[in-house]
């Protein structure tokens, strides 16, 4: 079947001031500048003290406007480089407070997280990561999707990465 254009523009229009209508919340974000004008300029944060080198294999974030993309960070502490001793509890917790260093570091906070992505080696462990996640993300929590992987680098059991504002 097939429909003119205007009928299906004048359907989206429709659409989307029905949705601003029911309530939906839009999130502010920096304009993309005509061709030709100045674009936000992609910015890559790094920990206090650890610049990245040539041998680094990602960013610990990248920052675009008011958006901030975090990598992925597994359960190992910052100052042995080895994963934390269970449970998982434990090592969520750790994943949460690295993000969360990485988060300050680039002038955001835990309450400016708008979504996280999990990745557990062993899905039985669900409840009590979401125990643990719970107690960081008490209240207003972000969006989430926790999903279960075969294996993750460095032996970590969890693994959790996050968008953010700031």
């Amino acid at each position: 079947m097939r429909t003119s254009k205007s009928v299906r523009r004048s359907f989206l229009k429709g659409t989307f001031a029905g949705a601003a209508v029911a309530g939906a919340a839009a999130l502010p974000v920096t304009a993309v500048a005509a061709p030709g004008g100045p674009q936000a300029e992609k910015k890559i944060v790094t920990l206090p003290g650890a610049p990245l080198t040539p041998a680094s294999l990602f960013s610990p974030a990248t920052q675009i406007g008011n958006l901030l993309f975090l990598s992925g960070s597994g359960a190992v502490d910052p100052k042995t480089h080895k994963v934390v001793p269970g449970p998982i509890g434990n090592q969520v917790k750790q994943c949460l407070d690295n993000l969360k260093a990485v988060l300050e570091a680039a002038g955001s906070s835990v309450e400016k997280v708008l979504k996280c992505n999990v990745y557990l080696t062993d899905i039985a462990d669900f409840q009590a990561m979401n125990q643990a996640y719970h107690t960081f993300f008490s209240s207003n929590p972000p969006a989430r999707t926790t999903v279960a992987v075969k294996d993750l680098p460095g032996g970590s059991p969890v693994e959790i990465e996050c968008i953010a504002s700031v």
